[in-house]
């Protein structure tokens, strides 16, 4: 299917900059300044196991960075497709940390506002169990079947464990930045 054609009015010729620098409070500086290298190849593209079955194109989203296109880039819904596997970062001739740049210009976008209904869901198991992956009761026999523990040794063992991870949610924000994603969402449902 070809993406419709629209007219690009506003940019923002230091988005590859913002990159860079929120990125290098996790990675290094030089590493993050490899996104400038990237020619849009597509070995990331071509390498990727999510790629074969989604719509997920990295130099695409890449692209828009280097041109200032902010707002394409946080919203382009692709941007939620990485699995993190890095065969993208480890295939790139021009040495681009492009795992690690996706990671950095997902946390830009759910800073905005911009956010998977699905990465959203996985956050609301965070709240309420602890981790993004609740046990449930297959899980359990299967766990024991195997030789493991029920229960892991999370919150699901440790249930007052919960407090302590709700209050470093509160604490770092990051429970604001979802409940302020999940009423935009909401926002755009109910508009549909």
């Amino acid at each position: 299917m070809v993406e419709e054609q629209k007219i690009v009015r506003k940019t923002d010729p230091k988005f590859i900059e913002e990159i860079i620098e929120y990125g290098s409070k996790y990675f290094t500086k030089e590493e993050m300044e490899r996104l400038r290298a990237c020619i849009n190849c597509g070995t990331c593209t071509a390498g990727c196991p999510s790629g074969r079955r989604t719509a997920w194109r990295i130099k695409k989203i890449f692209r828009r960075a280097q041109l200032g296109l902010k707002e394409d880039a946080l919203k382009d819904e692709g941007l939620w497709d990485c699995t993190t596997c890095y065969t993208c970062a480890e295939r790139c001739p021009r040495k681009v940390p492009t795992t690690d740049a996706v990671r950095v210009i997902r946390n830009l976008a759910f800073r905005s506002g911009v956010a998977n209904p699905r990465h959203l869901a996985v956050c609301g198991y965070l709240f309420r169990f602890g981790h993004a992956v609740p046990i449930n009761d297959e899980t359990r026999v299967v766990r024991k079947k195997i030789g493991l523990d029920e229960l892991p040794a999370t919150v699901h063992k440790y249930p007052e464990g919960l407090k302590e991870v709700n209050k470093i949610v509160e604490e770092t924000g990051f429970k604001k930045v979802v409940d302020e994603a999940q009423k935009e969402a909401q926002k755009k449902d109910e508009k549909k």
